[in-house]
C-alpha cells in the first residue's frame, strides 16, 4: 500500500500533512461561510455561494498540493482553467466548485499523485453530500407574514404585541400605514414562529382581539436563491 500513502514523485507530500491541510481549509471555509450567512443583508443572499465558500478553499488547497512548486504543472493548470472558461460559462458558483474538484482529481492522476487524487475525490464528495444532506446555507429569519387593520390607538397595541410574542420567537413590524377613510392603521408583521404548524391557531386567537380586522396570514419565502 506504499503507492497509496506516498505520491510517486521525487518530493512527495506527507499524507498526514495533506489531511491536516484539507481539514484546516474546511474549517476556515466553514467559519467564513458562517460569517457570510450571519452578516449578509439585502436581497442578493445566495445559499449556493455560502456553500461554495466551504468547497473552494478545500479545492484550492488540493490544487496547491498538485502543483507542489512545479512551474510546468502551474502552467498546465492555467491552460486547463482557460479551456474550461472558454468553453463554458458557469452561472452557479457551486458548479464551479464541482469543476475545480474534478480538475484537481484529473491533474493529480496525471502527475502520479494518486493519494492526492483519492483524497480529493473522497473529500469533495463528502463535503458535497454534507452540504446537500444538511441543506447548509438555507436561511429563513421569518416564516410568517401577518397583515391586519388596527382600529384602536397605537398606544393600545399591547394586547396584540403580547399575543404575537406568545407565538413568535422573533417579531418585526415591517409596515405601518394609516388608512385615509377611517383613521385605522394597516400593520404588517414578520414572525419566526415557535411552532410553524400553529399558524392557524395564532390567526384564530388574533381575530377576537378588539380592534383587529382584515386579518390575513401567509408563509414567508426562503431568502436563498437556490
Amino acid at each position: 500500500m506504499e503507492w497509496l500513502i506516498l505520491d510517486n514523485t521525487p518530493d512527495p507530500t506527507p499524507f498526514p500533512l495533506m489531511v491536516l491541510g484539507v481539514l484546516l481549509a474546511f474549517s476556515c471555509g466553514l467559519l467564513l461561510s458562517w460569517v457570510y450567512i450571519v452578516t449578509h443583508s439585502g436581497l442578493s443572499y445566495s445559499r449556493s455561494f455560502a456553500s461554495s465558500l466551504i468547497v473552494i478553499p478545500v479545492v484550492v488547497t488540493l490544487v496547491m498540493m498538485v502543483m507542489a512548486n512545479n512551474l510546468i504543472t502551474a502552467f498546465g493548470l492555467m491552460a486547463v482553467f482557460a479551456m474550461v472558461r472558454f468553453r463554458n460559462i458557469l452561472r452557479d458558483t457551486l458548479d464551479t466548485s464541482h469543476i475545480l474538484g474534478v480538475i484537481v482529481v484529473g491533474m493529480a492522476c496525471g502527475t502520479q499523485k494518486y493519494s492526492t487524487a483519492i483524497l480529493a475525490a473522497m473529500v469533495t464528495t463528502a463535503i458535497m453530500l454534507f452540504l446537500w444532506w444538511t441543506s447548509y446555507g438555507t436561511r429563513q429569519r421569518y416564516d410568517t407574514i401577518i397583515n391586519l387593520r388596527w382600529e384602536r390607538p397605537l398606544m393600545e397595541l399591547a394586547d396584540l404585541t403580547r399575543l404575537l410574542r406568545l407565538h413568535g420567537q422573533r417579531i418585526e413590524c415591517t409596515s405601518q400605514r394609516q388608512a385615509a377613510e377611517d383613521g385605522a392603521i394597516d400593520l404588517s408583521y414578520r414572525l419566526l414562529l415557535r411552532d410553524p404548524s400553529r399558524m392557524d391557531q395564532l390567526l384564530s386567537e388574533l381575530r377576537p382581539v378588539p380592534g383587529v380586522s382584515r386579518l390575513s396570514g401567509l408563509k414567508a419565502q426562503d431568502e436563498s436563491e437556490a
